[in-house]
């Protein structure tokens, strides 16, 4: 499961905050892609789609087949999960099982577009939400089945926004594809994200002004304490009440000025859906269904994780990471990555430690 949300400051400058959720630990790659880089999308039945990338990108991603440990990776090889690029345009792919789906194919002769290779057509290609709509019109997209998930097809929806504030919307339900414009900027999983907005309807009465005072009779009752604002809110941990506690905190956070405490302001937001081992247990056989990826075991009782918290800072072009090991992000730098090559390394060793700062008390 994922929550993401745009978060706007006092000059309307855009900042993306997004969890991803899990019940399983997987290898992710952060990847560097730079421009004229070229791309492969090959589907079967059909011939590869190929071109070549006019943006710059930093995105976290998975390979699409079974891997071991040392294996090196073209593009092509990986499959973006989330990311940014040099034009402040960002990319989420979120869990949706009800993606797949009888559909029409399109004709052999074309070249389509594999949903899997969607993230890196999208990063390396286009620098607006609006430009992103227009050429999904045109470029046949298909859900093929994806080796390492056991040849499940495509079980994502995915998300663009742009430096302007524009939020697109691409899900494909039971194999139809449907582009939404988003104007709230939040997106979580199911249901369809048309059922979300109809849904946000019925919290017309959220507000972030705590009402503390009221008269039963003749007694007067006082809250003991502020932060009864948030009473209506609802508390699970399902995508639905998650899409209306994303939408409460992007409208009614703090707007800050600057743009370093934008990204904290954003920090602490997500902090809101950060979901420790164990809070929800789903028994076999019992709950929900959980992703199952090849060569990586699932716990004998599942219970999804926040796996890794990103926050793109779309006008600065700042990616920032945190895994589920620690509570510190590390940050890179699309433009200054702008010279490199081709480059990926494994999350987990770009993430930092805990710093003993004893030394510094005992010296101070």
């Amino acid at each position: 499961m994922c929550t993401s949300l745009l978060y706007r400051d006092t000059s309307s400058r855009a900042y993306l905050g997004r969890t991803l959720e899990l019940s399983l630990e997987l290898p992710y790659q952060i990847a560097f892609c730079p421009r004229a880089l070229e791309f492969t999308s090959a589907t079967d039945g059909h011939p590869a789609l190929t071109w070549t990338g006019r943006q710059s990108f930093v995105a976290v991603t998975m390979p699409a087949t079974p891997f071991a440990p040392g294996t090196s990776f073209a593009p092509s090889d990986l499959k973006v999960v989330e990311g940014i690029n040099d034009a402040g345009l960002t990319f989420s792919m979120q869990s949706y099982p009800q993606a797949a789906g009888p559909v029409a194919p399109p004709a052999p002769q074309q070249a389509v577009l594999s949903a899997a290779d969607l993230g890196a057509w999208v990063l390396s290609q286009f620098s607006a939400a609006a430009d992103v709509k227009a050429a999904i019109a045109a470029q046949p997209i298909v859900l093929p089945p994806i080796p390492i998930l056991g040849g499940l097809e495509v079980p994502f929806h995915f998300t663009v926004h742009d430096t302007g504030g524009a939020s697109l919307v691409i899900e494909f339900h039971q194999g139809v594809l449907t582009l939404y414009d988003n104007p709230v900027g939040v997106m979580t999983n199911a249901p369809q994200f048309s059922w979300h907005l109809t849904n946000l309807n019925n919290y017309t009465f959220l507000t972030n002004v705590d009402h503390s005072t009221a008269t039963f009779g003749s007694y007067a009752a006082v809250q003991p304490g502020s932060g009864i604002a948030k009473a209506g809110l609802p508390g699970t941990d399902t995508s639905v009440d998650r899409f209306i506690r994303a939408s409460f905190y992007a409208q009614f956070a703090e707007k800050q000025a600057d743009p370093d405490r934008a990204v904290q302001m954003v920090a602490h937001i997500m902090n809101n859906f950060d979901r420790p081992r164990g809070i929800t247990v789903d028994y076999p056989g019992k709950g929900s269904g959980h992703l199952s990826v090849e060569g990586v075991k699932l716990a004998s009782i599942p219970t999804e994780f926040t796996s890794w918290t990103s926050i793109s800072d779309l006008s600065r072009k700042l990616f920032f990471i945190r895994d589920s090991r620690g509570m510190n992000y590390v940050c890179l730098s699309v433009d200054e990555l702008a010279q490199a090559g081709f480059r990926t390394m494994p999350m987990a060793r770009l993430m930092p430690g805990v710093q003993d700062a004893t030394a510094m008390l005992a010296a101070a």
